[in-house]
């Protein structure tokens, strides 16, 4: 399903969620793929009420979309890693656009501390992510230095738990 991307500055104040919206975004993110009936008969709504409340959850931006969790490695990406990036001070909005462009980039953060940014990227092997992180990151004029920390395993953590 393709949602419209909306802007930040354009975003309403949040509505506040009440228990049977945060049931079913629970249900949403543990089955994206969950019918409008299942999700009716989770949280105990009739299925007008419960496509109009999921329909309100996109349309307000809670929900920003439906995917799938990949196994990167079966997928081919073998190679993941964190990379922390010191960059030149209000840069951030023309780095997040040349990150959002890497083959890979799976996450973007701005933080806060020693670092300015975390970007988790996913390649096929470590060949594929030095030359990412030697050439492609270290080439940008707005990335002062980045530190590399390589993923030896990692685990989705069901909404559920």
């Amino acid at each position: 399903m393709a949602l419209p991307e909306v802007s930040e500055a354009s975003d309403p104040p949040p509505r506040p969620l009440d228990s049977i919206d945060r049931s079913i975004l629970r249900m949403l993110q543990t089955d994206g793929r969950a019918s409008i009936r299942s999700v009716a008969e989770h949280v105990h709504v009739s299925r007008a009420n419960a496509y109009a409340r999921i329909n309100r959850l996109i349309e307000d931006g809670v929900i920003r979309g439906f995917g799938a969790r990949v196994n990167h490695e079966r997928a081919g990406q073998g190679a993941s890693a964190y990379i922390t990036l010191k960059i030149v001070q209000n840069s951030w909005r023309t780095v997040r656009e040349q990150l959002r462009a890497l083959p890979g980039a799976a996450h973007i953060a701005l933080v806060s501390g020693d670092f300015d940014v975390l970007l988790l990227v996913h390649t096929p092997d470590n060949r594929t992510l030095r030359e990412l992180v030697l050439t492609r990151l270290q080439s940008m004029p707005e990335i002062l230095s980045t530190r590399t920390l390589l993923v030896f395993e990692e685990t989705d953590l069901d909404p559920e738990a």
